[in-house]
This record gives structure tokens, sequence and C-alpha cells, in this order.
């Protein structure tokens, strides 16, 4: 199955309402047919009875119609794979049977962008659709949610340097009409409210809009500040933080446009210490970390050339950046599945080929509202 090959079975279905294919399209989707649901949340049955009726509804949606094709093929796959994560997440209690699926989402996004990445999906799109998939359910309530610190003003502008947010709305949506649950009216209130809500804000159709990429940053990362009024910055160090899949290109990347800049490197490290690819890796963080605090303290400008993988391994080292007042740039750097085994089976490296496909399930793609700026560099 290939990009191109998804869109005739898109245009297939919209034809002839016949789901049936898709199974054959995409295998994974034949472990929702026996994965349970909760049934006050979803009387309907099954995960795949839900996905079907969740595509149906999403298409009667006039904003569904009147969406460019592009949009259309992300609407459609989002809502065709929103739960392709609820099989290996679902919990059976054992003394009530309750049925509950934990971080369904997350890991959902992470199933998706793999499968998608497979077919050769454009980055855009793919990665708009990702998006949207982890956080799917936020819609429900955001506005109602006394638990969370932040103003659902906060939320709307930082997902709308994410994802668009009509499309995650128009899914939150479909993915309540196409179920069978007694407080369906109260959560298409809640998604109604939301949507307005981000209409009000201007961000509906597009990101927030602030005085300067600072301000937005130290707005994202939970400074009292005001997207409208410009905070002083203060000075550090500018820092270009690469993330990717081992054998993405960083190395190469670093040579064609920074080759004077010093490099925080854990290979170069590994090297210099004369160790092997995991082996005494608090050692090498040390190391590492040691130049780059250094670096920090001077403000002079550096590269940290890691993978960056996860969202979680990102933050620590962003942590330590903006703790400098550093000015960051992440930059991305991808490539298709085929070409990233090649070139590492070609390098000098102690990695394997099966290590980076365990990498995959920590895969989270750097989003706009993690540095300053964000650049992606696709199959270059």
């Amino acid at each position: 199955m290939n990009y191109q090959l998804l869109k005739q079975q898109i245009a297939s279905t919209l034809a002839t309402d016949d789901f049936s294919p898709w199974l054959t399209c995409i295998p994974e989707l034949n472990s929702l047919i026996i994965t349970p649901q909760d049934p006050s949340h979803h009387g309907e049955g099954n995960v795949w009875v839900h996905t079907q009726m969740v595509v149906r509804a999403l298409l009667t949606q006039e904003e569904f119609t009147n969406a460019t094709e592009d949009e259309q093929f992300v609407l459609f796959m989002t809502a065709l794979l929103h739960d392709i994560a609820k099989p290996e997440t679902t919990v059976i209690d054992e003394l009530t049977g309750k049925i509950t699926q934990p971080r369904h989402s997350k890991k959902g996004e992470i199933r998706s962008r793999i499968l998608l990445w497979r077919m050769g999906v454009p980055f855009d799109l793919r990665e708009q659709i990702c998006r949207i998939i982890s956080v799917h359910q936020v819609p429900f309530f955001a506005l109602s949610d006394g638990v969370r610190n932040k103003s659902p003003e906060y939320l709307i502008h930082r997902l709308s340097w994410q994802l668009s947010i009509w499309m995650l709305c128009l899914q939150a949506k479909a993915d309540m009409e196409g179920r069978i649950c007694a407080d369906k009216r109260r959560a298409l209130d809640e998604v109604e409210l939301f949507r307005q809500l981000a209409l009000e804000e201007g961000c509906l159709y597009q990101p927030r809009q602030f005085v300067d990429d600072y301000t937005r940053i130290e707005y994202f990362r939970g400074s009292n500040v005001l997207p409208d009024y410009a905070l002083y910055p203060q000075e550090g160090s500018k820092v270009i933080m690469l993330a990717g899949l081992p054998a993405s290109g960083k190395n190469s990347w670093v040579s064609k446009h920074y080759p004077t800049w010093d490099v925080a490197s854990y290979d170069d490290a590994r090297s210099e210490l004369k160790l092997k690819h995991g082996e005494s890796e608090g050692l090498v963080i040390q190391f590492v970390l040691a130049k780059v605090k250094q670096w920090l303290r001077t403000k002079q400008p550096f590269i940290w050339n890691a993978t960056h993988l996860s969202q979680e391994m990102r933050q620590k080292a962003l942590d330590l950046l903006y703790a400098y007042h550093a000015n960051v740039e992440i930059v991305y750097l991808e490539q298709p599945e085929k070409e990233l085994y090649r070139r590492n089976s070609a390098r000098d490296t102690t990695l394997p080929n099966k290590a980076i496909q365990r990498l995959l399930n920590k895969w989270e793609v750097p989003l706009p509202t993690e540095a300053h700026k964000v650049s992606y560099f696709i199959n270059q």
C-alpha cells in the first residue's frame, strides 16, 4: 500500500460505502474487530464498528465536503486511524469488567506515523494526521476539566501552532456522532464551545499571532506573559538542536551548513571515550552535558547533535537550554525507511538496524511549540 493507492481507496469508499477493503489495505485495522470498548461510552460495539461510524459521520459534514483534496485525505485518514492503538492499550478490570484504553491517543500518533511513513504519505499530510490523533479527545473536556492548571485559551493557543483546530473539532464531532452513549449531547456541546472559543481567539483556521518568537516560547513554557506584549529577551547562546532517527543525515547536515560550529555529540563522545553504543551511557551523557553547560555559560553558539527522538528526551535538553536563555532552533531530518537502513549498514557504527526499528516506538516529530524555530528537512 502506498500514498496513491490510499487516495484511490478513499475515493472508492466514498463511492461505495464499503469499508472491508481497508482491512486488506491496512492489516493493522483487523485487530480493531476483536477489541471491545466500555459500553457506557461505546454502546455500538467493538472499535472497528465505531471507526466505520466515525468515518461515515465525517463524510456527512459540510466542512468535509467543502475541504480541499489534501484536507479530505487528512480528515479521512485521521478518522480511520484515530483508535488504531486501542488494541494494544486495552485494559479490562478483573473485578468490575470495566474497559479502559489509557494513552491510546498518544500511542496512536506513533503507530499512525510508522504506518503512513512506510506508505510514503507526504510528510506534511502525515504529521497533520498524527498530531490530530495525538490529541483527538481534547475538545471533549478542555473547557470543563478543572484539574488542568492552564486556561482553555492557553490550550487553544498552543494547539493552534501544532495543527488545524477546525480539523481537530471536526474529527471530535465525528468521533462523538459515530458512537452510542448517554452523554453524546453534552460532549457535542463541549466540542462546539471549544470551536467557538478558537474562533473568538482568532486561531480556528490559523496559529494564534504572537508579537515575536521569544514571547511565544516563554508563553508556551508557562511564563506569565501575554501574546500581544513583547517580553525583552535575555541574551544566551544560539543553539541548533538536531533531531531525527539514526542515519537520517544529521552529521552531513552539520558539515554542509555549519562546518565551523562546535558540536555536542553522543557519538563523538563515545569515540573519545572509546565506548560502544549502549556502553556506559551515563558516562557518555555526563561528558556531553559538561560541554553543553560550558558553552551555555560563555554564550557561544553550538550544535547539539543527537536523535532527540521523543518529546520527553527533547524536553530535558530544552529545559537546560532555556534555563541559560538560549535561542533554539530544532532541525529535524528524515529519510525513508529503506534509505535509513542502507545508510546505517554502510557507515561505521555499533548500532544495528534492529535497534533503529525499536526506536520507532519512541518516534515523536518535534512540534513548532517546542522552540523559537523548527525546521524540517525531509528526504534530503
